[in-house]
């Protein structure tokens, strides 16, 4: 497994990561450690999760359930030292996490403090900012985002404000790292321009949903990204499971996550499934599987430090993790190109 460097961090995380927002529900504890142990085996050493999770739906009853089943495994194994773990703080607007408050000084400690006794550690690798206070145009709100009614002055004192706080967190050990998510290019300089100006810690890393289908990171952000040592950590490579092919024709197999929510997040158009179609058809003529060639893709950009994806049963799993091995030629690189040009933003 191919190994890069998380920012400017000193930490080396595997090009894929393990993601976790199935666990404790459609995936339950024993699988779910089933699948730590094989990511580890094919190495993997990056898992990632946030306390909201699991999703689909989120719900207050089962808030930092994810986590739990993680730090479960820790108990278990004492392996603790074998992942490099990341987890989340949700922002504002999320009722089922304390009330739907925002990210502040009081609320960091008060989540850090439980997903610590959750994950069963002392120590939280990478710890990110799920979304930010001010909005986010991420998950397709890009559409009709307008960011005009924005604060700058109250942006700037938010920022100065968790700096500090994350940079006692560190401090006391319980941090190593701190990332963002679903963050804008804009936002992220001035993250980076007021952790140099108070000494604050530095943001390693940028986790924004990026697939074959949704790459909006490609242009300002991969640039601030590369000339920044910031790492991109994509989320949804697979675009929800579009791109695995299994939607196509109308099918929607029960337990996958277009059967609980059967709009995908807004990604369920008539474009995305002739995308797909135009990507398997590609893989096919280059005798790659299409899974692999997504997953293999969106890990090797330059800007990116690992691929998060999930998989509900260790089957999945399995399947997956053959992306690794698989070697994508220029020539097929250059078609993905065309591939996207003539199927630009399909949800």
């Amino acid at each position: 497994m191919k190994m890069n460097p998380l920012g400017r961090t000193g930490l080396s995380v595997s090009e894929l990561c393990l993601g976790t927002m199935t666990y404790g529900r459609h995936t339950d504890q024993e699988d779910a450690h089933r699948q730590m142990d094989m990511a580890l085996d094919h190495g993997i050493n990056f898992i990632d999760t946030a306390e909201m999770y699991p999703v689909n739906p989120v719900e207050a009853e089962t808030v930092g359930r994810s986590e739990e089943v993680i730090g479960a495994w820790m108990a278990r194994t004492g392996r603790r030292a074998d992942w490099i773990l990341a987890t989340k703080i949700s922002g504002a607007g999320l009722q089922a996490v304390r009330d739907g408050a925002p990210i502040t000084p009081e609320t960091l400690a008060v989540a850090i403090e439980g997903s610590l006794q959750r994950l069963q550690t002392d120590c939280i690798d990478l710890y990110q900012l799920h979304w930010p206070n001010r909005g986010s145009y991420m998950f397709r709100q890009n559409w009709h985002y307008d960011p005009s009614g924005q604060n700058r002055a109250e942006t700037e004192q938010h920022m100065h404000d968790v700096l500090g706080a994350m940079g006692r967190e560190v401090e006391k050990g319980r941090v190593r790292a701190f990332g963002l998510s679903n963050e804008s290019a804009w936002g992220t300089a001035l993250w980076l321009r007021i952790a140099e100006q108070t000494g604050g810690p530095r943001v390693a890393s940028i986790q924004n949903e990026y697939s074959l289908m949704c790459r909006l990171a490609d242009t300002d952000l991969a640039e601030l990204m590369v000339n920044e040592d910031v790492g991109l950590l994509p989320f949804s490579p697979l675009a929800a499971g579009l791109l695995t092919g299994k939607y196509q024709n109308g099918a929607v197999p029960e337990g996958s996550r277009m059967f609980y929510g059967p709009q995908l997040g807004g990604r369920k158009t008539e474009r995305a499934f002739a995308a797909v179609d135009a990507y398997h058809a590609l893989a096919a003529a280059h005798g790659v599987d299409p899974i692999h060639m997504a997953l293999a893709w969106s890990a090797r950009r330059p800007f990116v430090a690992s691929s998060i994806f999930g998989a509900t049963t260790t089957a999945q799993l399995e399947h997956a993790l053959g992306a690794a091995t698989v070697t994508l030629t220029e020539e097929l690189c250059a078609e993905i190109d065309a591939t996207h040009k003539a199927h630009p933003m399909p949800y």
